[in-house]
């Protein structure tokens, strides 16, 4: 299949997908920009509408691309190749892989989570780094949670950033974005218990029960949760730290959290610890 080729900076498409590496033209358009054979084959499979793909051959990793190329031109999007240069200005990586596309932006609300009676969410409040962010989907999408909420965001869900860092996990784990008293009020109604990640504890996360239904509270990197979560969690635990530092990376605190869960939940699994 023969595609259109550009060779110019002055292309308007080349301007427009640099243009969104900012967030504020992101927000504005509702588009973002997706890089990558697993990223781009991960949205189409999730729903993501993907309107545009430029692509380099000199950058492919493997022989998987064209096949996707020629699928995405079936289904209208728009697809052509760029000059090997032109696609290195256009990434966001430093190694691109050959592909970037242009996705329109999916809303996520509350009213979009799946209630479960012994369902296991995670919370993320104000979670300021983008790679942070990516990691905690990644672990959320690897420990099976039915629902992930991120209260008061403090950086853009489609930053391609958060969207590298998931690898692609940000296309599969139910998500809602919301402010800490829509978060709290939902987990209250529909009786999932919270459970916040604190050193004014004695209770070690691994005796606590996940096997109920239950959200895991984080916060931010600098200064954890807030008043409203840690005063009225239901399960406050602590993660043991033994050496000198007294904190975790919230990414890895929360991968911690969400494998305990998981081994309660799969306890019965040959192939799962006890």
């Amino acid at each position: 299949m023969e595609f259109v080729k550009i060779t110019s900076t002055q292309n308007d498409a080349v301007k427009h997908v640099i243009k969104l590496r900012d967030r504020r033209p992101r927000e504005k358009e509702q588009l973002t920009v997706l890089e990558g054979y697993r990223e781009l084959t991960r949205a189409r499979e999730y729903g993501l509408e993907i309107l545009e793909c430029y692509f380099s051959p000199e950058h492919f990793l493997g022989e998987n691309e064209y096949p996707l190329l020629e699928t995405f031109a079936q289904e209208g999007v728009k697809v052509c190749q760029v000059a090997p240069f032109l696609l290195e200005k256009m990434a966001y990586r430093e190694r691109p892989e050959g592909l970037i596309a242009v996705a329109k932006m999916k809303r996520h609300t509350l009213a979009d989570l799946p209630v479960k009676p012994n369902g296991l969410y995670l919370v993320a409040e104000a979670v300021e780094k983008p790679g942070n962010l990516g990691s905690m989907l990644r672990s959320a999408d690897a420990a099976g949670v039915d629902g992930f909420i991120i209260c008061n965001k403090c950086t853009d869900l489609y930053n391609p950033n958060v969207i590298r860092a998931s690898t692609g996990a940000l296309f599969s784990v139910p998500l809602a974005e919301a402010d800490n008293e829509e978060a709290f009020n939902w987990l209250k109604e529909n009786n999932i218990r919270m459970l916040a990640a604190t050193p004014h504890t004695d209770t070690v996360y691994t005796d606590v029960d996940m096997t109920q239904a239950v959200a895991i509270i984080v916060g931010t990197e600098q200064t954890g949760l807030t008043d409203l979560w840690m005063n009225h969690s239901d399960l406050p635990v602590v993660i043991p730290m033994l050496g000198k530092i007294d904190s975790l990376n919230v990414a890895t605190a929360t991968t911690i959290l969400l494998y305990e869960a998981a081994r309660q939940r799969n306890w019965q699994r040959p192939d799962w610890a006890k």
